[in-house]
């Protein structure tokens, strides 16, 4: 996902706030650029029924918004 946020909290700190989140088990997070009040993020989380309406209120709390979804994987159990 792309994802702007304010300078605070910092990235490790982010990172672990989005680890939090229900069915989280992975968090990658990547700066792709930064300007004087933002930085625009890649991120990458991993796990299972993560729900997107609570990622993004979850993020909210950290002023945090999600651009765009660039990727989806969907894996679902062999019988």
């Amino acid at each position: 996902m792309d994802v702007l946020k304010p300078h605070a909290p910092p990235l490790p700190e982010f990172a672990s706030f989005l680890a939090e989140l229900h069915g989280v088990t992975r968090v990658d997070v990547s700066l792709v650029e930064m300007d004087e009040r933002t930085e625009s993020l890649k991120v990458v989380l991993h796990g299972t029924k993560i729900n997107f309406e609570a990622l993004k209120a979850h993020m909210a709390r950290q002023g945090a918004v999600i651009h765009s979804v660039d990727q989806v994987i969907v894996e679902t159990p062999s019988n």
